[in-house]
């Protein structure tokens, strides 16, 4: 009997230690990856990136540069951590103002292309944060969006006073950004603030990382999701449960956009259709043939582009 316990308890105490293990592999695969240093602090190699993909980025922000109107802006949070934005206000003097939330393990500089789309076609006013522990802003590790929102409220407000005090403002991101911006329209919006563009975003971190388990090492969420989401908690203040889009999409009242590739395998297309549906009017729904994951401005610049002015048209005059 009592060898049975003393095995029992043994036992008890490997497999704790085993979750707890996997549950560190886990968070620190996720919220710390290699690709931090590799792709998103490397800013030159961001912008070669961008250039070969993009080639009309690359006369654009040498333009910018060579003007002096490509410009930064460094604030502190809360936390004391120092975060870093690009802005670029518009050729010809607008209060239309967009602020451009940028994806996993990206950057500023890697969302660009949506600040192309914004400035050079549309004339707006631009800013590009990067997101916690991203590019050049300081962090204990990726949020995921979810504490990133309060950051992206504050580069709101910073973006209202940068470009004239009375802006009319959409906010656009894409996959993690997109997770972000749905974040950040559950929260009390600023009557500047008049629209939302979310691609390829994801419902919950939960939902996202449940599904990478089983993606990608054929785990199911139990019992390794929980430990993670337990430690995420302890080490950086947040749960993956509570970090959810949909249920904030559901306190959003402002018009939102949402766009999704139906070829995306990493934030399968799936997940749109719950957003959508918990989002109230007014809402619109684009479902892009054949794009993947955060490529459907790539594949069809020109149509994303009138889609996105048509959009926010209505409401930003």
């Amino acid at each position: 009997m009592k060898k049975t316990i003393k095995y029992s308890i043994l036992g008890l105490a490997a497999l704790c230690t085993v979750l707890l293990c996997g549950g560190y592999y886990m968070l620190g695969y996720s919220l710390k990856p290699d690709d931090l240093v590799s792709r998103s602090r490397n800013i030159a190699a961001s912008y070669d990136f961008m250039y070969e993909r993009y080639p009309e980025l690359h006369p654009w922000v040498d333009s910018l540069m060579t003007a002096g109107a490509l410009k930064v802006f460094y604030i502190e949070n809360d936390r004391g951590e120092t975060l870093h934005a690009l802005y670029v206000a518009a050729a010809h003097p607008t209060l239309k103002t967009a602020v451009i939330v940028h994806g996993y393990t990206d950057n500023a500089v890697r969302m660009l292309m949506i600040g192309y789309l914004y400035n050079n076609d549309l004339n707006y006013n631009i800013l590009l944060p990067d997101l916690q522990d991203n590019g050049l802003s300081e962090g204990p590790a990726i949020q995921m969006g979810w504490k990133d929102r309060l950051d992206v409220l504050n580069w709101m407000n910073i973006a209202n006073d940068i470009f004239g005090k009375h802006t009319q403002m959409v906010v656009h991101g894409i996959s993690m950004g997109a997770a972000t911006t749905m974040m950040v329209s559950g929260e009390a919006q600023q009557p500047f603030v008049k629209c939302f563009v979310e691609d390829c975003g994801y419902t919950s971190v939960w939902d996202e990382f449940s599904f990478q388990l089983k993606d990608m090492f054929g785990l199911p969420e139990f019992p390794l999701m929980y430990t993670t989401s337990w430690l995420c908690n302890a080490k950086y203040g947040w749960n993956f449960q509570e970090a959810s889009s949909l249920e904030q999409v559901k306190k959003c009242s402002l018009p939102m956009f949402f766009i999704h590739g139906d070829a995306d395998t990493y934030v399968p297309t799936r997940m749109v259709y719950p957003l959508y549906e918990a989002k109230s009017e007014p809402k619109e729904l684009w479902i892009v043939p054949g794009a993947t994951h955060a490529m459907s401005y790539k594949d069809y610049p020109q149509e994303y582009t009138e889609r996105v002015k048509k959009f926010v048209g209505k409401y930003i005059h």
